[in-house]
């Protein structure tokens, strides 16, 4: 069975009004650095890979009036807020080691891309991954999908997508590909077993 995992939320934290109050004390500096930069049109370029961080902060520095140095360091907080899944990780590592193969498909920028490659080791669980700074595409765009089926060579009726997002998840199932909306690793693991194995009961969920 070919399982399909996203990362923001899933294998690592994404929690953008989490890191906003952890960052800044003032609620109207916690709504800004929210809306004009994590939710911002600027961020899913840099999913995309259309738009370079150094580029992004100094358009962020101009709408919130803050100091390139600022932002940078804002920049810099979110990633160190992207702290591992352990669970997660424990479950793929089960899943993996009963014979399933593991694939990646995550919107996620270079930097972000590249500081959790330097973090962590969970990367040797994927089979192949498709990242959306690397392909010029974003979920829940149609043609991510696409490119994944194609890039992995899997048959969707024989797949899981694995996203904590819905928009995600039904993107994903109008190619045919089973969708799972991740809320933790033990409600994802007992979901799994009930479909992968109709009838028996999980030890680990």
């Amino acid at each position: 069975m070919n399982l399909i995992f996203d990362l923001g939320g899933v294998v690592v934290e994404w929690n953008p009004q989490a890191i906003c109050a952890q960052e800044f004390d003032d609620p109207a500096f916690q709504q800004r650095a929210l809306t004009q930069i994590l939710q911002h049109p600027d961020w899913l370029a840099l999913d995309r890979g259309s738009l370079a961080r150094e580029d992004a902060i100094q358009r962020a520095a101009s709408r919130t009036a803050w100091s390139p140095s600022a932002v940078d360091d804002f920049f810099d907080a979110v990633l160190a807020s992207l702290r591992l899944k352990e669970d997660t990780v424990a479950l793929m590592q089960r899943l993996h080691g009963g014979g399933h193969s593991l694939y990646c498909l995550s919107n996620m920028p270079h930097h972000a891309l590249a500081y959790l490659e330097q973090s962590y080791t969970f990367w040797d669980l994927f089979s192949a991954r498709v990242i959306s700074c690397q392909v010029g595409m974003c979920k829940p765009e149609p043609g991510i999908y696409a490119h994944l089926l194609q890039h992995c060579a899997i048959d969707p009726a024989q797949s899981v997508f694995i996203d904590d997002m819905q928009a995600n998840v039904d993107a994903a199932a109008a190619f045919g590909i089973h969708p799972l909306r991740f809320d933790n690793a033990a409600q994802c693991e007992s979901a799994l077993n009930a479909w992968l194995n109709p009838g028996a009961s999980s030890t680990h969920a």
